[in-house]
């Protein structure tokens, strides 16, 4: 299994199950939801989400998601987008995600076997 990760706020993610889609403000201003490979989500934590509380990361089959998914360059490495919503039966995990009292994050032992 290719597994992919997003990070999301865990009231998005609820929201999404009673709708039976997820989707991101970025596939509206961007055309993509962000997703990130195992080794890319603590830098990815830590640059966009510093200090922030309430979220999750989606463990996501990449072969069950429905709409396309390219790896496109971004900081000269390559990140998954997927181009449209995100259907919920390709998620097959959803790990709580807190930060530090530092405010950074560290691999939840979850994700660890993921690597």
């Amino acid at each position: 299994m290719n597994t992919i990760l997003h990070i999301t706020k865990r009231e998005r993610w609820e929201g999404a199950k009673n709708i039976g889609t997820y989707s991101d403000d970025s596939l509206n201003t961007e055309g993509f939801i962000h997703c990130s490979q195992t080794k890319q989500i603590i830098q990815v934590a830590n640059r966009f989400f510093h200090h922030q509380q309430g979220l999750v990361i989606l463990l996501i089959d990449s072969s069950q998601v429905k709409s396309e998914i390219r790896y496109e360059e971004a900081d000269g490495e390559l990140f998954p987008h997927i181009y449209g919503e995100l259907n919920l039966d390709a998620v097959y995990q959803v790990i709580d995600f807190e930060p530090e009292a530092d405010g950074l994050f560290k691999l939840p032992p979850e994700a660890m076997n993921l690597e």
